[in-house]
């Protein structure tokens, strides 16, 4: 059996296709609709489309519900940034189960941050923005999930 692979692709790259079913698959998750029949009609494709992609589109946010997932942040050398990049995690509803930080060189210091996600209150994407957006922070990116 062959590996699978895996992108994350900006939406607007995708093919319209793709992101029907993943309204479709939403639809049904939600219980919007109650068969494949209304969420394909709902949204404008055939069946047989739902069926051929819907185990291989997938939200982003939703692969990485209920999963540990590694942060790896650039930050400043200065006293209270890796607080306040913390602050973020805790208002999130993230569970930071680890924290590994490098002494830091050039004026920065590498944190990996592994935390679980299931207990977000706010999208993983929003997450990163306001972790990035903290004074300090040159880089926030997920390393693993």
């Amino acid at each position: 059996m062959k590996t699978p692979n895996y992108f994350i692709v900006e939406t607007s790259a995708l093919p319209e296709i793709f992101l029907k079913v993943a309204e479709a698959k939403r639809l049904l998750e939600t219980g919007e609709v109650k068969t494949v029949n209304a969420a394909t009609r709902k949204v404008d494709i055939s069946r047989s489309a739902f069926y051929k992609y819907k185990d291989a589109v997938r939200p982003f946010n939703d692969m990485l519900h209920g999963r540990i997932v590694t942060f790896q942040i650039l930050l400043k050398d200065e006293p209270g940034v890796l607080s306040a990049v913390l602050n973020v995690f805790a208002q999130s509803g993230g569970n930071i189960l680890t924290i590994n930080q490098g002494i830091p060189s050039n004026g920065c210091a590498a944190v990996t941050i592994g935390a679980e996600t299931s207990g977000l209150l706010l999208p993983l994407e929003e997450l990163l923005a306001q972790a990035l957006a903290v004074e300090g922070v040159v880089r926030c990116e997920i390393l693993a999930g």
